[in-house]
């Protein structure tokens, strides 16, 4: 059978009418899922918000309970007093003015993921335009800037991850595996639900979640329940 003919097979087991529970949606999501990896589980929601809005953007972090399944690098930027503490925590590369300069003299970041206390980022400012373009430049507001580092550190090696809409007011947020047990999957969509649900904007009056669907990588979404 052609990839296009299971994946359309996969399709029609799910009630395109209907909308699941996490319960539900979970199995479907794993008889469906129709690659050959160990697939992603994705949870996609639309929201009622407009995004010209300043004050209707979604922007927040939330702590997976079982991670999402995604080994990251981390790099720290602290001084130097702190880089055998920052390591010791969990963090893949730690450094300070050395680390800077290597980064902006060769423009390479060997990693996934940059946290920083808030004395480093007058130094950053070196190389922020290279780490900017990468998506990587520590951010307050997704929690990678904290005097309390070794905590930040633990948080994010534990499976803190950061979500925010996009431009049609969409987010996209890996709450784990295919291999994950379904109860972990359940817990770690719970815990994605919550601060979802608090992240509502003052400003919204309506709907906030509009649509909730839950997908394995490349397989066919299911509509679920979002209370």
């Amino acid at each position: 059978m052609s990839q296009s003919k299971r994946l359309k097979a996969a399709a029609e087991k799910i009630d395109r009418t209907k909308v699941y529970s996490i319960d539900e949606a979970l199995v479907l999501v794993r008889e469906t899922s129709q690659v050959k990896f160990d697939a992603s589980v994705e949870v996609h929601a639309k929201l009622g918000i407009d995004t010209k809005q300043g004050d209707q953007l979604v922007r927040a972090t939330v702590v997976l309970p079982h991670g999402n399944g995604k080994k990251i690098r981390l790099v720290a930027f602290v001084p130097e007093d702190q880089v055998q503490a920052a390591k010791k925590a969990g963090a893949d590369i730690a450094g300070n003015t050395d680390l800077i300069n290597e980064i902006k003299t060769t423009g390479k970041c060997d990693f996934d993921l940059a946290v920083a206390t808030p004395d480093m980022m007058k130094e950053l400012a070196a190389v922020a335009r290279i780490l900017g373009q990468k998506g990587l430049m520590p951010n307050p507001k997704t929690g990678t800037i904290s005097p309390k580092i070794t905590q930040i550190i633990q948080e994010l090696k534990a499976g803190k991850v950061a979500f925010k809409n996009d431009n049609f007011g969409n987010i996209h947020v890996v709450i784990g595996r295919i291999s994950f047990e379904d109860n972990k999957l359940k817990e770690n969509f719970q815990a994605l639900m919550e601060v979802l649900k608090k992240s509502k904007p003052e400003k919204i009056k309506g709907t906030f979640i509009r649509s909730l669907y839950l997908t394995s990588s490349m397989g066919p979404s299911v509509k679920v329940a979002a209370s």
